[in-house]
């Protein structure tokens, strides 16, 4: 009998030893299955320290319009102040000749913060070549004015370090590009596509609305059950999830109000909405500000969520097209996807009309505060940029890269942006006009401020070569774009934080 229960007892243990090592092999496969690298910087192989890149893509600002008279603010009584530390390089901004001697019909004026909500300007595709006028940059108030500006003026004004004040001292204590240029002219949904694919060929849309095959508008995706009913915009061609996706590398794109607020089973409506700082209630989803969307081989036309927590970065149900709160998700539970695109909910994305700097200034902050102080920030890189300039002032043109000769383009004269290569896909007139571009990261250089040519498509550039997966080909400014790498210091990385106010842009 003591035999018998000697051998019961030790069958027990021998059982829930069985158990217990089949937990910890389910969990620990669980874990390591996870769909991104982890904090301690495991993952896939790299160029760079670089492991996770976080593009913060955000809407509508020349780089004049935040940055022409950094590194001096005005610093009047009541606002938070900027002060340049000692050999704060200087930028090519707007000189003492363009405020007070503009070769335009108005002069530039400082916009402070009160003043952070304003009209939207015209950032179509042809006014914005009209108002560079053959690079003389001149005829801003008579093009791209906005239609719903009282005072045609107020494209030329700017704002400062006491209102832009976070993105000053990020620009401070990191690397800021003050020769960054829209991929091409034009407004939103060019702009995301020249994020993604680096290329706005390839448009198919049942109204006839483009320009040789190149899309020049905003229309929302075809793929995308929350679009506006009626006429939709779908794309053919590669894009960089494609090449992501072909090298096993987990991505996604995280936008504000992806997610659905009607009842399952119920028609798919994206309604979800927040106030901006003059109390107007705005939707937070803008289905043309989601360039994945538009291409169906990477587009989640139902907004179906992750399957589970430990998928957001893989492909499954979401197709990478998530909700901006799964990013936040995926970091709670110890990991990111390689890559991720944040869209800010729209009040607070920076467009004026319905968002505003300031709004624009909390999300920025709050984001990178959370990343700062996260185990992700000492192999993590966030490139702060800008979709388009909204048509707001700036004084610099930048090479033509990208010719094009269709009755859309006014450049060089009717119809004309330089001479079209032959066999070129045209309707891609560019570079546009120059946007604000940050990086920020241990690996980013100290107060620097980079001269190089860079443009939208530079982004796609340094996801392929850290990640080592050749070009989108296709036509791709991707073959053409200049390098991030000149804003990075790889060898001497400093892993101090900035930790901002975000409702002052003060250092805390």
């Amino acid at each position: 009998m003591k035999h018998k229960k000697l051998l019961s007892a030790c069958l027990t243990v021998g059982m829930l030893a069985l158990v217990l090592f089949s937990v910890t092999a389910t969990v620990s496969a669980h874990l390591t299955t996870g769909p991104a690298t982890e904090g301690d910087g495991s993952g896939p192989s790299t160029t760079t320290p670089i492991k996770h890149l976080v593009v913060i893509f955000q809407e509508n600002v020349s780089f004049d319009h935040y940055f022409g008279t950094y590194p001096h603010a005005a610093n009047p009584p009541g606002e938070p102040a900027f002060y340049p530390a000692p050999g704060t390089p200087s930028v090519n901004g707007l000189t003492p000749e363009l405020l007070t001697d503009n070769p335009n019909l108005a002069n530039p004026q400082r916009l402070d913060r009160s003043q952070a909500l304003t009209c939207d300007q015209d950032h179509g595709y042809t006014a914005e070549q009209q108002a560079f006028d053959n690079g003389l940059m001149d005829k801003f108030v008579q093009d791209t004015s906005g239609g719903s500006c009282t005072d045609k003026s107020i494209v030329m004004d700017y704002y400062d370090g006491n209102t832009v004040t976070a993105l000053w001292n990020y620009a401070q204590n990191f690397a800021m590009s003050d020769n960054s240029f829209g991929t091409t002219f034009g407004p939103s949904t060019p702009g995301a596509l020249n994020l993604i694919a680096g290329q706005t060929y390839g448009a198919t849309t049942s109204n006839g609305s483009l320009v040789n095959g190149a899309d020049t508008f905003d229309m929302d995706p075809t793929y995308d059950a929350c679009s506006a009913k009626g006429t939709t915009l779908s794309m053919s061609g590669p894009n960089i999830g494609n090449l992501l996706n072909e090298h096993n590398i987990t991505w996604g794109w995280f936008e504000g109000g992806f997610a659905p607020t009607s009842a399952p089973g119920a028609p798919i409506v994206c309604s979800s909405s927040h106030k901006n700082i003059g109390g107007a209630s705005v939707t937070d989803y803008i289905p043309h500000h989601e360039p994945f969307q538009y291409y169906q081989s990477t587009a989640n036309p139902d907004h179906l969520p992750p399957s589970s927590p430990w998928k957001i970065g893989q492909t499954d149900q979401a197709n990478h097209q998530y909700d901006l709160s799964s990013f936040w998700t995926a970091f709670d539970h110890g990991y990111l996807p390689a890559v991720s695109f944040l869209k800010a909910p729209a009040y607070e994305d920076g467009h004026a009309g319905y968002s505003d700097p300031l709004d624009e200034q909390n999300f920025l902050v709050n984001t990178i505060n959370r990343l700062e102080n996260s185990p992700f920030w000492r192999n993590t890189a966030i490139v702060i940029s800008y979709d388009d300039s909204d048509g707001w002032y700036d004084h610099v043109m930048g090479p033509i890269v990208n010719q094009s000769n269709t009755p859309a383009d006014a450049l060089t004269g009717t119809g004309a942006c330089g001479t079209a290569k032959a066999g070129a896909f045209e309707g891609r007139c560019g570079y546009g006009p120059r946007l604000p571009l940050l990086v920020i990261s241990p690996f980013a250089k100290q107060n620097f401020v980079d001269n190089s040519v860079t443009d939208q498509s530079s982004i796609i550039r340094f996801v392929e070569d850290n990640w080592n997966l050749g070009r989108l080909g296709n036509q791709s400014t991707d073959a053409i774009a200049g390098t991030l790498d000149n804003l990075f210091n790889f060898r001497d990385p400093d892993f101090r934080k900035l930790i901002l106010n975000p409702q002052t842009g003060e250092r805390v």
